[in-house]
């Protein structure tokens, strides 16, 4: 089944009434990346968002520079690294997460930036005036609200392990962080368990996962976010050496060895920024491009991982998976 959908407010950003020009022979542009994560695990910044660049047409070395700016987990940094950006002029920046977007923002009122938040209401933070007009200089690519994937995440990975009784929620300061903890302390009551809510400080996962240890957590579902992202290969291996059966948001998570995954594609997500960026070469104006909103998404689960945790996954799960790893 297809999960991969992507709505434009009520215009298509590749087939607008919009006045571009053709791309000019021989320019070569610049692309500022901002992100809170790593330089090493972000999905924004690994190679996808320049795969998707190339199949545009735009190459490193040739005509694409990117200048990429990791916080590295320390948000206060990023205004410093937007004004950065900002300074080497470039043609476009792509920011990652809400603090980012807001740094860029802050940084800039003429430079296009393109948006890519997880499940972060664009709207309410000020960032675009509607989905449909955003009208400023911001545009991009956003899923759905926090709360409503949480809450269903901690649905499905407590249908995968019925006799969960107390559940860890590995969370960070930020605000997305909070409002989806929130949604599933409003759910948790419903599914009859208890949560054992875990922020990581630092990267500092192994404390984390020895908290959740001592609180006796029976499973652990992972927020999204970026910096979360980042540190996605040590977190997985923390679950599987402490045998927590978990769920996290990106698919990415469950092809590096996690349980389960419910939300978009890191693949999809960029590649769609990908198309911003390029509208935006072409001289569109990011206040006359929709925002996209992700309205369907895809359930994945790895069959090795959970016979290793002893886990038999019920099939009724396993029919609406779009993604099965055996």
């Amino acid at each position: 089944m297809n999960r991969r959908v992507f709505l434009a407010g009520a215009v298509s950003v590749v087939a607008g009434p919009l006045a571009v020009r053709a791309q000019q022979a021989g320019k070569v542009y610049r692309l500022g990346i901002l992100t809170p994560g790593g330089h090493l695990g972000s999905p924004v910044i690994s190679n996808l968002l320049p795969l998707g660049l190339r199949d545009l047409g735009y190459v490193e070395g040739q005509n694409l520079v990117i200048e990429q700016r990791f916080a590295e987990g320390k948000l206060d940094r990023l205004p410093a690294l937007a004004r950065e950006l900002v300074l080497l002029r470039v043609d476009a920046l792509v920011a990652a997460s809400p603090h980012a977007v807001q740094a860029a923002k802050d940084a800039t009122k003429t430079i296009p930036i393109v948006m890519l938040l997880s499940y972060s209401e664009p709207v309410e933070l000020g960032f675009v005036a509607s989905f449909a007009l955003p009208g400023g200089n911001i545009t991009g690519v956003v899923l759905a609200a926090e709360h409503t994937m949480a809450a269903k995440r901690l649905e499905l990975i407590k249908e995968a392990v019925p006799r969960a009784a107390r559940i860890a929620v590995l969370a960070t300061g930020e605000a997305p962080s909070r409002t989806q903890v929130q949604g599933v302390e409003k759910a948790a009551p419903t599914l009859g368990v208890k949560l054992v809510i875990v922020e990581a400080r630092d990267a500092d996962y192994d404390r984390a996962f020895a908290t959740m240890v001592a609180e006796r957590a029976d499973a652990l579902l992972v927020v999204a976010s970026v910096i979360l992202s980042t540190g996605r290969e040590r977190i997985v291996q923390l679950a599987a050496k402490h045998r927590l059966p978990a769920i996290y948001d990106w698919r990415e998570h469950v092809e590096a060895g996690g349980l389960m995954a419910y939300g978009g594609s890191v693949s999809g997500f960029t590649r769609r920024a990908a198309v911003y960026v390029d509208r935006i070469f072409k001289g569109a104006n990011p206040a006359d491009l929709p925002v996209e909103r992700a309205t369907t998404f895809e359930l994945a689960i790895n069959l090795k991982t959970a016979k290793a945790l002893g886990l038999i996954i019920p099939p009724s799960l396993l029919l609406r998976a779009d993604q099965v790893i055996e």
